[in-house]
């Protein structure tokens, strides 16, 4: 049990990759509590876990059981809530949960981190490309978070988590995203959800 360890969590109605930004605005009394027991202990941390059933305010939802740590990076007070700028950083397997009072907590082990192999390159590169076309063909109908344009991480396995997080895919797809081993891995699958949004998306044009 020495890597396990116990950690507050937010369960979200999204996934939160490493390397990525997490804004939020907290209103929710247990989750204004929960960044006020976690900001003195600096690095400020908490976990996020996509809820699989239920909503994020409320209380009482069915989440996944890997997710992300994030850590504080930016605070600022607004009138009865707090707007939070969150980064990912590892990924993290739920083992347990604990008690939610007052706001949900949980026994957590450390995913390895992924290791960048150069023969990846070129596959990193083809993925990249179908990524951003699919990106500006989407935009065509759709608003989205990230252009096809967005900068990547020049830290080459940062990069990878941020194509996982800007490829347009739904919560499911992300999830198993994020719960790759390698990264060759991670690549192969991007590739194929990516292909599989930019073929379902010429389906509803015809």
């Amino acid at each position: 049990m020495d890597d396990v360890v116990e950690i507050a969590m937010f369960p979200l109605g999204s996934v939160l990759f490493p390397a990525m930004p997490l804004p939020l605005r907290v209103f929710e009394p247990r989750y204004l509590q929960l960044l006020q027991d976690v900001l003195p202990d600096g690095p400020a941390e908490f976990g996020v876990v996509l809820i699989e059933r239920g909503q994020e305010v409320g209380g009482g939802e069915k989440r996944f059981d890997v997710g992300t740590v994030a850590q504080v990076a930016e605070l600022k007070v607004g009138d009865g809530y707090l707007s939070v700028l969150g980064e990912g950083t590892r990924r993290v397997e739920v083992v347990g949960w604990l008690a939610e009072d007052p706001y949900p907590r949980a026994w957590v082990r450390e995913l390895p981190p992924l290791e960048w192999d150069e023969s990846l390159r070129e596959r990193r590169e083809r993925t990249e490309a179908l990524v951003r076309r699919t990106l500006a063909r989407v935009s065509e109908f759709e608003d989205l978070s990230w252009s096809a344009a967005v900068q990547l991480s020049d830290d080459p396995v940062d990069a990878l988590w941020q194509l996982a997080a800007v490829a347009p895919l739904g919560p499911l797809d992300q999830l198993g995203l994020l719960r790759c081993s390698s990264a060759h891995q991670l690549l192969d699958e991007i590739f194929a959800a990516t292909q599989d949004a930019a073929e379902t998306l010429e389906a509803r044009r015809l």
